[in-house]
This record gives structure tokens, sequence and C-alpha cells, in this order.
């Protein structure tokens, strides 16, 4: 009989094929934890745990091998929230409000990155050079120069880097891509991806306050712009202010543009054109545009972005999704699943198939490569997340400068002097970006 560990690693690599059709039983993670013999644990710590950050924890401590051993959080509150409930199951842990004290710990093997994006690139170097494997969440950087250091840092100190982009492990989305490889959809002249966030509603202007207590904000804001502090730029609503991330483009656009690139086996885009504003709420306080599309010229067809806040129908009826438009017929995939729609008669029509899970299949993808530290089973190495990460950001510089920008792939820069400039990271109050060497 196969023992518990082997047919985790078994199913592990299963995950990695991509034609896989099943996914793993809940009831393989709420497997207790006896029987995993303590020099085969592996020690878990968080950076960041008030969102994604601790979704993330939740799923990886469903695995055998894993000890959840420290967390740390600018927030005290958010400390005192989670190692509360981590108490609830006899797990405990040590605190801190500076990673870096916590990433002097020999003793933690892996760290899971799960703070607002302006950190992403400091915290995941100085992780690895600590020594640490890494799951850091999506989007990689908050620039296109700290996605090209976090590929430097993933080579020099060779450690195992996952981004969250947990879709990558979903079988279902798997399948889509079997289907389009299989060149039923004939040729493909147009990919869309979007976005349309209903429930995003306007976020309206406060003044800025004090600190609450329990919050070390300088540390919070790090290497961005300082400020006094304000309720609308703190946890969650961070992502719609350009000091810390940018906006639905990156936040939701690094999930759907990823599977949009895959689908069509792309690089790079030879230019970029994008347009739009703040059109739902010209009043509110959010930076970023609450609607946007951008198109991305590549060889022989365009790929679309959209994306709408506090608007939920998109294309075919669907909040957010990806699909590719084929002589024959289009396919379009979302987290409900895909199906196929004929152009005429031209092509079988493909019901809708069915979703499936993948968060918990994508930390369990993650922890079998630092296992066998074979890297290039990752589902989504460091080099996946920063690709599509550049890729939405170009969208962003675009609107940015107010015109199309055009990308030159040997030199890996923009034809243009002003979307070079925000290529570049802007780190202030004494914060430097690291510097990582061959």
């Amino acid at each position: 009989m196969k023992t518990r560990r082997a047919f985790i690693r078994s199913a592990a690599t299963a995950t990695a094929g991509i034609g896989l059709t099943q996914f793993l039983p809940s009831d393989l993670f709420a497997l207790g934890k006896p029987g995993v013999a303590p020099s085969d644990k592996i020690n878990v710590a968080a950076i960041g745990v008030n969102g994604m950050g601790w979704s993330d924890i939740k799923s990886l401590m469903k695995l055998p091998e894993v000890n959840v051993v420290a967390l740390c959080d600018v927030d005290n509150n958010v400390l005192a929230k989670r190692t509360e409930e981590l108490s609830k199951s006899e797990v405990k842990v040590k605190t801190y409000t500076d990673y870096r004290k916590m990433l002097e710990d020999k003793d933690i093997h892996v760290v899971v990155i799960g703070t607002p994006d302006h950190w992403h690139c400091l915290q995941m170097v100085e992780a690895c050079a600590a020594g640490k494997d890494v799951y850091v969440e999506k989007p990689v950087g908050n620039s296109i120069q700290e996605c090209r250091v976090m590929e430097a840092a993933q080579k020099r100190y060779s450690r195992a880097v996952q981004v969250g982009q947990w879709q990558r492990s979903v079988p279902h989305f798997v399948d889509a891509l079997n289907f389009i490889r299989t060149g039923k959809l004939g040729k493909i002249r147009t990919v869309k991806a979007w976005a349309y966030q209903g429930w995003m509603t306007n976020i309206e202007k406060k003044p800025d306050g004090p600190v609450p207590a329990g919050v070390d904000y300088e540390r919070w804001l790090g290497p961005a712009t300082k400020r006094p502090f304000n309720p609308n730029r703190f946890h969650f609503n961070f992502r719609w202010f350009w000091d810390y991330a940018g906006g639905l483009m990156t936040d939701w656009g690094v999930h759907l543009v990823d599977y949009a690139l895959l689908g069509m086996d792309a690089k790079f885009p030879k230019s970029v054109i994008a347009s739009g504003g703040q059109f739902a709420y010209p009043d509110g306080a959010q930076e970023t545009p609450d609607t946007l599309a951008a198109i991305y010229e590549f060889d022989g067809y365009n790929m679309i972005w959209e994306h709408a806040q506090s608007i939920s129908n998109g294309n075919y009826g669907r909040d957010h999704g990806i699909s590719y438009i084929g002589n024959n017929g289009t396919l379009v995939l979302d987290r409900n699943g895909w199906e196929v729609i004929p152009d005429e008669k031209r092509m079988e029509a493909m019901p809708l198939q069915k979703p499936s899970a993948g968060l918990d299949l994508h930390t369990l993808n993650f922890i079998e490569a630092v296992k066998s530290r074979k890297f290039e089973n990752l589902t989504a190495p460091i080099q996946a997340g920063s690709h599509v990460a550049v890729v939405c950001q170009m969208g962003n510089i675009s609107y940015k400068v107010g015109g199309k920008v055009s990308w030159n792939a040997e030199k890996d820069a923009f034809n243009e002097k002003e979307a070079n400039e925000w290529k570049k990271a802007r780190y202030q109050n004494g914060y430097v970006v690291p510097k990582v060497g061959g």
C-alpha cells in the first residue's frame, strides 16, 4: 500500500501534466499530521496575513509536512486575530512586526509573502538571500524593474519561488488549454481577457487621520512615498493607488492575461495602447482607472484587456474570463468552467465544462518542489509571474503616458523614453532597489 507521503508526491506529479482532468479530493487535506517524521517537516512563516497571505497559510496547513511557525504583520490587530485563530487548532507561532527579524530564524524553511505589491520585491529578494524558499502573492512586482530583479534573485540564490497565480493549477483551466492546442478553433485572431467587478464600488474621499493603534505605519509604507495616514490607502484598498499597486490591470489582470498568453504561447507584444479613466466615480478617491481597455498587438492577432468596477455584466454575460476567438468558434473560459461556441456550423459546440478547485493544488505543487528541488515542476515559477506582470504593467504604462507604446524585446525596453521612465521602481525613505549579482 502507498504511504500517505508517496501518494501526495505522486498526486503532485500528476498536476504537472498538461492533460490533468481530476483534482485531489478535499479529504486528502483533512488528513491529520501524525506520522510525518520531524526531519520531514517544513517550517513555514508568513509576511502579511490580512488577506491572501492568510488564505495561502490555511491552504498550506492542510499538508501533513507543513508546520506554521511564525507570522509577521505591521498591524498588531491582525496578528492578534490570526494567532487566536491558530490557537484554536493548537498551533503556536512566533510573531513579528519586522520581517527582517523573522528572516534571521534559520529554522524557517519557507516564507509566504502576502503584503501589498510595493513590498513584494524587497521581501522576496531578502527571503531568498536568507536561504528561504518563497511563495509570493501576485503580481510579483509593482514595476517592470522589480520583476526583473526578482527573477535574478531566484536564479542567484537557487530557491523555489512560486507565484500565487493559482489558476495555473486549476484542472479545468488546463483542460481548456489542451482544447485550444488541438487547433479545432481554427486560426485565432482575437483573444480577450476581462474583469467586470460589480461588487467594487466607489471609494469615497476621506480625510487623513491618526494611525490606528497597533499599526507600524512607517514600516507599512516602506519604499513608497511618505504620506499622512489615510484609511482609503490601507489594507484592501491599497490596490487602487499607484504608490502601492496597479489597480485591476495588475490585480485581476495577472490571473486572466496569463491564460490569454498561455493559450497563444505568447511572449511580449509589439505595441500596446490603453485608454480609460475614472468614468464611474470621477470624484472618488482612487487613482487607478475604474474603467480601462488595452489593445496588445501581436503577430497575427490582437489581445484585448477590459476592466470595469461597479459593472458585473461582462463579455458573454460573465463578470470575468478569457475568450479565444477563432475562425471556427470561440472558447470562453473562467473560474466557473469553459465552453465552446461554434461559428455557424464550422465545428461542434462544447457545453459548459465543470469547474474545479485550485489553491490547494497550487500550494501542494509548491511544497513538492521545495522537497524535490525540481523547480521546473512549479506551475507558476517566478519567471511566469514576472512575464505576465510585465505585460500588465505595459498596459498601465500606456495609460500613464497617454498613448501607444512599442516594445523592443531584444533590449527589454520601450522605444519611447517617457515609457521607459515608468519601468523603474520609485523607492523612497532610504530604501533602494536590490542589486542582484550574477
